[in-house]
């Protein structure tokens, strides 16, 4: 009995979890700093010892840090995007009727049935030099030479708003569907008007949902590699891309390590960032 009772705790049911987390996350992060700290080797993907050097080389050399740089604001100003798109769509759907929510939700659900990588070349039939954006507006007589909509990180943040959107809506939904309509009533009630009530009620009711897709579109922009390398064309190079780069085609893996590294604290900081500035905003 005292066995069977061990077995059934809370602690041991937490156990099965808790080890696919050492296994799949932990340990995988664990090797890859051993790797950014091991020597590099010619013909080998690393030699004997430790050093530092790989973390100096990106943080002085600008080839390497600009483009961190690059990708974290490509995942800023991908989220801001999709933010702007997604709570009008998702107040939208959450005030539609239950059949038409159902259409909607659909809807936007449908884009993730298509792989990413048809989403993207379908972008560059559109967005193209020859494409029907450029094409439609030459015809019409409103430009006289293509206009840059491709292969450069405008390309990138209109596929990457596209891909990403519906994990910015959802969480949002999930977020209005859970408030109580009688508070906004009680508000309306008491004078509020529609956007008032939006800014002091429902927004700040909402916010949980808005982190959450805000910091979900933000990490997947961050590391996205198929969306960056189709629409900008290999010419913007992400962090992702040269990390791809340096350890399967150059052969280099504790620089790449140590670039993949770089890239997730600077994510990380910048997520621990907002979440702690849109607490103390919307607490007060």
């Amino acid at each position: 009995m005292i066995a069977a009772r061990g077995l059934s705790s809370p602690r041991m049911l937490v156990l099965p979890a808790a080890a696919l987390i050492v296994v799949f996350v932990v340990m995988p992060y664990l090797n890859i700093m051993v790797m950014s700290l091991r020597t590099p080797a010619q013909g080998n993907p690393y030699g004997e010892g430790f050093t530092l050097q790989s973390y100096l080389t990106i943080l002085t050399d600008a080839y390497y840090y600009e483009a961190v740089l690059k990708t974290l604001r490509l995942g800023v100003v991908t989220s801001i995007t999709t933010l702007a798109l997604g709570l009008p769509l998702a107040l939208h759907i959450n005030r539609a009727g239950r059949r038409m929510r159902g259409l909607l939700i659909a809807l936007v659900l449908s884009p993730l049935l298509v792989g990413i990588v048809v989403r993207s070349y379908g972008w560059t039939i559109l967005l193209g030099n020859a494409g029907i954006v450029n094409s439609t507006l030459r015809n019409l007589g409103l430009i006289d030479r293509p206009l840059p909509l491709m292969y450069n990180e405008l390309g990138i943040i209109i596929g990457l708003t596209h891909v990403f959107l519906p994990f910015m809506i959802l969480p949002i939904l999930s977020a209005l569907q859970s408030i109580d309509p009688a508070v906004s009533a009680a508000a309306r009630s008491l004078g509020a008007r529609p956007f008032t009530v939006f800014r002091r009620v429902t927004l700040p009711l909402a916010l949980p949902g808005i982190r959450s897709g805000t910091i979900l579109v933000f990490v997947l922009a961050v590391s996205a590699y198929v969306t960056p390398a189709l629409m900008g064309g290999m010419r913007i190079q992400t962090a992702t891309l040269m990390t791809v780069d340096i350890l399967i085609d150059q052969y280099r893996w504790p620089f790449g390590s140590a670039l993949a590294l770089t890239l997730s604290i600077a994510a990380a900081l910048m997520i621990f960032a907002f979440g702690r500035m849109t607490r103390t905003r919307w607490t007060q």
